[in-house]
């Protein structure tokens, strides 16, 4: 294809509605939970706030040139290499493809920022996840944009992908916004550049390659190629596939009301753990955590040894998935359930911990300072409920806050697990 793009869209104040269900799912609530109470409070204090201060805004455009070979991507003279976008691109025979832009705005960011240094964690969170769910709903009005706008000539438009995604390394998300910004007539609406990290400030910002291709019938045939599974959008007269799979979700963490709870150690005859303790976390979230992420053994001399997985995202154009295995050592229940042994490391296979930023920056010292963190060595697990430790809630492992974070997370879970035991068996 040549000469002039066929599409340019450059829309400084898009039309955005953040579906409940789908910002649930953010927030890490079952399909069905309808949220009560605080977490009610603090949704609708976040869709308020976004509506009177969000600044969201959408570009997309047609490339003017398209050409695959050896699982290199090239639009426009500018070479990407992802096998999966080059596979799916040549599988639906695609002869062009529209690049885009979105962004929740850096207000959303900043006001989070703002929450946060106040002590609010709680509307952070909620904020934070809720500039999430807003990208997921720019794209999925790009791609309606985009599918109205190929329907009329005889083209079908794939799945997006990005920068960061399987198979196409995020170093490569500076090209693809040059490349967005290229013979532009009108120009992105707002600022957005990419850190040497790969990282797009602002933070809730997207930037994505959709392909387009005029075999309509090879689309519809193939499922895989349909956009419409991770299209959240309801109502669309151009759905094909009814949706089913969400964008990349970002860590789920809930945020609770702080407090310590019952803080007195265990004493002679007492038991170990404190019973009905109040966390950091909802204890709705501590029992799906205790059920699906922590493996828990009682050795031959009553010592204990668990696992647990930590699974979150790099703080990077919707986050690369890490993961990581926290592994403790308690004494038997008998020696006051004490820590004598902590590690965290990457967990097998993972590569998504090479993206973060102080990983580019100084792996060897990033990782050193991994590996050396035992906090709580030496006391009872008990202990985790008076642990005034940093409070940094990001998914990546740069800062020695967020570290501290995720070892309360799993020692919370841990101790959740035995309390609850400790009580049914009681």
């Amino acid at each position: 294809m040549s000469g002039p793009a066929l599409l340019e869209i450059s829309d400084a104040a898009p039309d955005v509605t953040v579906q409940d269900v789908e910002y649930r799912r953010l927030l890490g609530y079952p399909k069905d939970h309808p949220l009560t109470d605080r977490a009610l409070e603090l949704s609708d204090w976040a869709h308020a706030w976004y509506k009177e201060h969000g600044r969201p805004w959408l570009y997309a455009r047609q490339a003017t040139g398209l050409a695959l070979a050896d699982g290199r991507v090239t639009i426009e003279a500018t070479t990407f290499v992802s096998p999966h976008l080059h596979g799916s691109l040549a599988e639906a025979e695609a002869d062009s493809a529209a690049l885009v832009a979105v962004s929740a705005g850096r207000e959303c960011e900043e006001e989070a920022h703002r929450r946060w240094e106040q002590g609010k964690p709680d509307e952070y969170f909620f904020l934070e996840i809720f500039g999430s769910a807003v990208v997921e709903a720019l794209v999925a009005g790009a791609a309606f944009r985009l599918c109205e706008w190929a329907d009329g000539r005889g083209l079908a438009v794939l799945p997006h992908y990005s920068p960061g995604y399987p198979d196409w390394d995020i170093a490569e998300q500076r090209k693809l916004l040059d490349l967005i910004g290229l013979e532009r007539a009108h120009g992105l609406p707002r600022d957005l550049r990419v850190l040497q990290t790969g990282m797009l400030q602002p933070k809730k910002s997207l930037l994505a390659v959709f392909g387009l291709t005029p075999r309509v019938e090879r689309v519809q045939r193939l499922t895989s190629l349909v956009p419409c599974t991770n299209c959240s959008l309801p109502a669309c007269r151009y759905r094909r596939a009814p949706y089913r799979h969400p964008l990349r979700q970002l860590e789920t963490v809930h945020a609770a009301p702080e407090g310590n709870g019952d803080e007195r150690p265990a004493g002679a005859g007492e038991r170990p753990l404190t019973p009905n303790a109040r966390y950091s976390v909802a204890s709705d979230v501590l029992k799906r955590w205790s059920e699906q992420r922590l493996k828990v053994e009682v050795l031959a001399d009553r010592t204990v040894e668990a696992l647990f997985r930590y699974d979150g995202t790099t703080c990077s154009n919707m986050g690369r998935p890490l993961a990581f295995d926290y592994r403790i050592r308690l004494s038997s229940r008998a020696d006051g359930y004490v820590i004598t042994d902590l590690r965290c490391a990457p967990a097998p296979g993972d590569t998504g911990h090479t993206f973060m930023c102080g990983y580019v920056e100084d792996a060897a010292g990033l990782m050193g300072s991994i590996e050396g963190e035992k906090p709580l060595l030496g006391h009872p697990l008990d202990a985790v409920l008076r642990w005034e430790r940093g409070r940094g809630p990001a998914g990546c492992y740069c800062a020695a806050a967020s570290r501290e974070h995720k070892w309360g997370l799993a020692l919370e879970t841990l101790h959740y697990a035995l309390a609850r035991d400790e009580s049914a068996a009681a």
